[in-house]
């Protein structure tokens, strides 16, 4: 019993550091495309990414698979998680603010929901977490505001390849369950590699990276977007896949938001509306009620 709770906690954390890189990366993609064009921003990232991760496996005395089959999951996991929705998120941040499309990429959850339950139906469909977005929807909207959303109809395409990121995120994250069994590098490694081995050949022909004349600021966000929020993210993200389940894994989508608003409050002296600490609160209990069924069905199968 205390073994599960122990276990439950480190899963909860890693949600939020989780939560907590991938919500930094919205600003640092937008600083990185002020200057690098998007497609060749990716790329570079995933390269990076994924070198950093196979040198990580390498240490460890590890390999990555070497047969057709495990590459082929790896190109299909690269497209839904990190070359597609990556490059059209970069994309549309060159007209769409890093808070917005914060925002709009934090529906991940419910999109996983219903593809969970509409099609794949792997995992069970409960009322906690029925609850769980219902909550999570509910939060964001309080803590955001209407006025958040203000010319949210601008930019309409950009916007749209965000929201179409966002069901590459969610289909993602149940494919990802077919890398179950591997050290969660693994998957996390092999699917950068194969994104950038996508993206690479793309950006050549399409950007010619050679005439580009990056700032150092966008530089620096590209370093830390590799090595942060990309390398270090998709280990926690592939690990909490197999404990948290699906569902519960792109829950961490809803807490983006209210640390977001958290840093604004800290470090840029925002303040919050009353609504906006009930939102945080109903955000909590969405992401705890998507979370905690996954859990304890995992540790009934390991009784049984």
């Amino acid at each position: 019993m205390a073994d599960t709770k122990t276990s439950m906690a480190t899963d909860l954390l890693l949600l939020l550091t989780l939560a907590t890189l991938w919500g930094a990366s919205y600003t640092l993609i937008k600083v990185g495309v002020e200057t690098i064009s998007p497609i060749t921003f990716i790329a570079v990232r995933t390269l990076v990414a994924g070198l950093i991760l196979v040198a990580a496996l390498h240490l460890r005395g590890l390999k990555l698979p070497r047969d057709r089959q495990t590459w082929t999951l790896f190109t299909v996991q690269a497209c839904l998680n990190s070359a597609v929705p990556f490059t059209l998120i970069a994309w549309a941040e060159q007209t769409t603010d890093a808070g917005l499309a914060t925002i709009l990429s934090s529906t991940t959850p419910i999109f996983a929901f219903l593809l969970t339950a509409l099609i794949t139906r792997h995992e069970s469909v409960s009322a906690a977490k029925l609850f769980g977005v219902a909550a999570g929807i509910v939060g964001i909207c309080l803590i955001v505001g209407m006025e958040a959303l203000a010319g949210s109809g601008e930019n309409l395409w950009a916007q749209l390849a965000i929201v179409a990121a966002t069901i590459c995120y969610a289909a993602a994250a149940i494919f990802g369950k077919n890398f179950k069994g591997l050290d969660p590098m693994m998957p996390a490694a092999g699917s950068l590699i194969a994104g950038a081995a996508i993206l690479i050949p793309v950006s050549l022909v399409v950007d010619r990276p050679w005439t580009l004349t990056p700032s150092t600021d966008s530089m620096l966000a590209l370093l830390a977007l590799a090595v942060f929020s990309t390398a270090l993210a998709f280990v926690i993200y592939f690990r909490l896949v197999q404990t948290l389940g699906s569902v519960g894994t792109t829950a961490q989508a809803y807490l983006r938001v209210p640390i977001g608003v958290g840093i604004g409050v800290v470090f840029l002296g925002e303040t919050l509306a009353s609504t906006a600490w009930l939102g945080l609160a109903c955000v909590v209990a969405g992401v705890i009620a998507m979370t905690l069924p996954a859990r304890r069905r995992g540790a009934q199968a390991s009784i049984e």
